[in-house]
């Protein structure tokens, strides 16, 4: 039997080939081919790996055929029918929810091998693919959720975004680039889209022309990342032109492809090259390739068609007393603080009071729905899908894993809270301390070591107990490997997975870092504090932020505060007592019955 051959295991049909817009057929097509080539022993195992990879399947941690489908979602930005298939998906092909990376992608595990061609196809019958979200190819672009409702932003940047997307999938340039590669797009120096730590990060800006006239463009980092050895970007030049930018990249991508490192893949990403050749020379590559892509077939050729069409214009500067919470680690501490409810304030007040945020040139309004983990449920999938149809709402997705809604009235908000109230994605603090972030870990991957996702539910229940969820200013992201899959690196309060070795037995442990934080265009990673039980984390965090609540100037924020108060290792210092291993808890993991062991697996994301 073959892949098209083997029955429904649902009820909704799946698309007749006719049915499908090309380019999606034809990788469809290719895909059945290939894998129905694969299993009857005509195509090698690493060969069909490399493949599967460029097309978004991951091989997950329980073995068989078991696989995690990574869908691209370009900068976030999602529609109500596509919504409505991602849930239909994790219901009949997954485990009946579906995740929200940190990089605005969906994912959904436990989809079997011999059912991709079937999920491909419900996939683009919505305009969904899975191409190049995995593999040495250019990765998911992300961009800022709040792009083109923002206060702050100089420039939107959704349809430049959309406009790279168009530009470099499926482009022979970058189908076998030495590693991934990643780029970032943000409206402004908050630096939402976090350009700081990718490849390539587009962070809008402003400069003179040789008028003397302002001009908005863009200021491009390059070799940014994190994993095992983060670097910070650098900046390719003072500023680049608008109609400069899609060949900057593309140039920038052909200098990667040309000289990235073949040989030894931990040492191929765009920060290695930088290491390896210098900025000054990676600079003068680029910038010599970009002249002399008008000669090419690949240049775009000034203002893209997505920009020319849909515009560039920001949704208006911020003035005074505009809420913008959750919108950049920076801006938070203030503008909650000068607003924070009074005693017996109703939900709904605590929700608008720290969910909403509104653009005050253009009236925007949005405002965040909360999942915790980056979870969402079937049901859930239908219920935001209605949302959006009935309020005419744009939605994205975040890098903090959940969803802001976009393009509304201010009469609509407390619609929308009923409908998000109703599924259980209404509280307050989305974005926020209660909004742990945590990479899948142990659960499905192949590399962690420890369950990062039940450490991110201990510290949120640990937080709600103690009536610290709510505290503005400060972000909690877990890894559960050094590989930063979480971005721990850049979190106040960051954890990656470890295994501690207590009189010869394996514990499950966290190595803290504190003090990392990305935004105005600067970056800083975390200093490591100590390593800690697994069970232990949660008392570290709830004891670290009742010292900053209880220390803290007005205004002032976590970075501060520890600089002040003698850093991560005085932080460490205060926390050794809960460096122990004296119950039989410590030894087994979270959501994990058995003794803690170590099953770290063959890398398929690196």
């Amino acid at each position: 039997m073959t892949i098209l051959d083997r029955p429904a295991a649902h009820q909704r049909p799946i698309p007749r080939d006719t049915e499908l817009a090309e380019p999606f057929l034809g990788d469809i097509v290719k895909w059945d081919s290939i894998t129905q080539q694969y299993f009857d022993g005509h195509i090698e195992e690493d060969v069909y790996k490399t493949y599967r990879l460029t097309n978004g399947v991951y091989g997950q941690r329980q073995g068989g055929r078991n696989q995690m489908l990574r869908v691209k979602v370009p900068y976030g930005s999602i529609r109500p029918e596509q919504l409505e298939m991602i849930g239909y998906l994790a219901q009949h092909y997954s485990r009946g929810w579906a995740h929200i990376t940190t990089r605005q992608n969906l994912q959904m595990h436990y989809v079997q091998l011999d059912q991709i061609g079937e999920v491909l196809r419900l996939l683009a019958s919505v305009g969904l693919t899975t191409r190049e979200s995995c593999g040495d190819t250019v990765r998911n672009i992300g961009g800022c959720h709040l792009a083109g409702a923002c206060p702050y932003e100089i420039l939107d940047i959704s349809p430049w975004a959309e406009a790279a997307y168009e530009h470099f999938v499926r482009n022979p340039i970058a189908q076998r680039l030495p590693r991934k590669f990643k780029i970032n797009f943000s409206g402004c120096d908050t630096d939402c889209g976090q350009a700081m730590f990718n490849d390539v990060g587009v962070v809008a800006a402003v400069d003179m022309n040789e008028h003397g006239k302002r001009q908005a463009g863009f200021r491009v980092y390059v070799a940014g990342g994190l994993g095992a050895n983060p670097h910070a970007a650098l900046a390719l030049e003072d500023f680049t032109a608008r109609e400069d930018l899609l060949p900057t990249i593309e140039a920038i991508l052909r200098v990667f492809d040309q000289a990235g490192n073949r040989d030894n893949r931990l040492r191929a990403r765009m920060k290695w090259l930088v290491d390896t050749l210098g900025i000054d020379e990676v600079r003068r590559r680029v910038l010599s390739i970009r002249r002399t892509l008008i000669a090419s077939t690949s240049w775009p050729g000034g203002l893209p068609d997505a920009v020319m069409l849909e515009g560039d214009e920001p949704a208006g500067q911020a003035s005074d007393g505009v809420s913008l919470v959750g919108h950049g680690a920076a801006s938070v501490p203030v503008t909650i603080a000068a607003r924070r409810p009074v005693d017996g304030a109703s939900e709904y007040a605590d929700w608008e009071r720290v969910n909403v945020v509104r653009g005050t040139t253009n009236g925007t309004v949005s405002a965040y729905a909360h999942a915790p983990l980056g979870d969402i449920t079937t049901a859930q999938f239908r219920a935001l899908a209605d949302a959006q149809r009935a309020l005419g709402a744009s939605v994205r997705l975040t890098n903090r894993q959940n969803l802001v809604f976009r393009d509304l009235q201010e009469h609509q908000l407390g619609d929308l809270y009923r409908r998000l109230a109703e599924i259980g994605m209404a509280s307050a603090g989305a974005e926020l301390l209660r909004d742990v972030v945590a990479c899948p870990g142990a659960d499905t991957c192949n590399l962690a070591v420890t369950q990062s996702r039940g450490l991110a539910e201990a510290i949120t229940d640990a937080l709600e107990e103690a009536g610290l969820a709510e505290v503005p200013g400060l972000r909690i992201n877990i890894s559960g490997c050094m590989n930063s899959c979480g971005q721990h690196h850049v979190a106040d309060i960051g954890f990656f997975g470890i295994e501690r070795r207590v009189e010869a037995k394996s514990a499950p442990g966290y190595q803290l870092l504190l003090g990392g934080h990305v935004g105005q265009e600067q970056i800083k990673f975390g200093s490591r504090a100590l390593r800690l039980p697994a069970k232990n984390a949660p008392h570290a965090v709830v004891r670290i932020v009742e010292r900053y609540v209880g220390e803290r100037d007005a205004g002032e924020t976590f970075a501060t505060w520890l600089e002040r108060t003698g850093g991560a290792s005085a932080v460490a210092r205060s926390l050794r007592d809960l460096d122990r291993f004296d119950t039989e808890e410590h030894f087994a993991d979270y959501n994990e019955t058995g003794p803690f062991a170590v099953a770290v697996g063959e890398s398929e994301c690196l």
